[in-house]
């Protein structure tokens, strides 16, 4: 099977890869090709990897007949992130390929109300991000369920994984938390500490895209939350974090506007975001109609991430 894969070397598509070529799949991958994937992997000498840069080639209309023209029996989208984009692709390609599959995500919900949060809730997305997603996934689903390009979305939640930096427990990227709860500082956290963030392993979401591949009669026509089991309070995430390092944790609570003075615009922006979402998410769905099974919670997706950016100086550890 010829699979295209846009956007191939990011966070999933890192492990997504070797999956496919492993199974035997032909394998297209476009990239801007400013970074390599964030492990190397022999599967990637059997891709065809290729330059592109998708937001240039939609503004001129000639992303769609360039991905066409591939002939893909799949296409796989990490980087389509609204329905004008999605639509110019899905009219290129007419009947031509069996199955599209999507990247989305789990804002595509706004604030959490009834929790774990299943697929079919109603929403309320804010932001650019969340609602354009939403419109990509409305789109998408629509066309689909009426007889054209068969389309699956999947939602990841906060990815994870060796190589970046994760979502930490102040709900922003800023690293040098964790060299604070390392050295046992005191950390501030917003609110009640009580706002759930819901990190995933990039290989685990990895698997639930070869998993809709497979599955793609169950699902055609859907989307699916990929996620690690449960989700964290910022507290309890803080307190794992204490632990990992043998220190008590040394938590104080203050409202939001008074805990953003505390810190940079962009990490109490980035703070704001995910509080304000506070994710939980289902993943029986998943589970049920494609087997989905995450090998990591959230804290061991977390702990190997860690594990990086200590090994690579990014985060200190007194005595190390």
């Amino acid at each position: 099977m010829h699979i295209v894969i846009i956007g191939a070397t990011g966070h999933v598509g890192t492990y997504l890869l070797p999956r496919l070529a492993a199974l035997g799949h032909r394998l297209t991958a476009l990239s801007r090709g400013k970074r390599q994937p964030y492990h190397p992997h022999g599967a990637w000498g059997l891709v065809d990897l290729q330059q592109c840069n998708r937001a240039l080639e939609d503004s001129r209309g000639t992303f769609g007949k360039r991905i066409a023209d591939l002939k893909p029996d799949v296409i796989i989208d990490m980087i389509c992130f609204n329905a004008q984009s999605a639509r110019q692709l899905v009219e290129a390609l007419g009947g031509s390929v069996e199955h599209l599959i999507v990247c989305g995500t789990i804002w595509v919900h706004g604030p959490s109300a009834q929790v774990p949060t299943l697929e079919s809730a109603v929403r309320h997305p804010f932001g650019d991000y969340g609602i354009n997603k939403n419109a990509m996934e409305a789109y998408l689903l629509q066309q689909s369920r009426l007889g054209g390009v068969p389309a699956t979305v999947i939602h990841p939640g906060h990815i994870v994984g060796p190589g970046w930096a994760p979502l930490n427990p102040q709900g922003n990227f800023n690293p040098q938390v964790y060299s604070g709860i390392a050295a046992g500082e005191e950390l501030v956290l917003p609110n009640f500490g009580l706002e759930t963030v819901h990190h995933v392993h990039a290989d685990d979401v990895a698997q639930l895209f070869q998993l809709a591949l497979e599955r793609w009669s169950a699902s055609a026509s859907e989307s699916y939350h990929a996620v690690s089991p449960a989700a964290l309070t910022l507290r309890g995430y803080a307190e794992a974090v204490y632990g990992w390092f043998g220190q008590e944790p040394q938590l104080t609570f203050r409202p939001f506007d008074a805990w953003k003075a505390c810190v940079s615009a962009d990490d109490a922006a980035a703070t704001y975001d995910h509080i304000a979402h506070s994710p939980n998410c289902s993943i029986a769905k998943a589970q049920q109609q494609l087997g989905y099974q995450p090998r990591y919670s959230s804290l061991q997706a977390v702990y190997e991430a860690l594990d990086w950016l200590i090994a690579h100086g990014k985060v200190t550890v007194p005595g190390k």
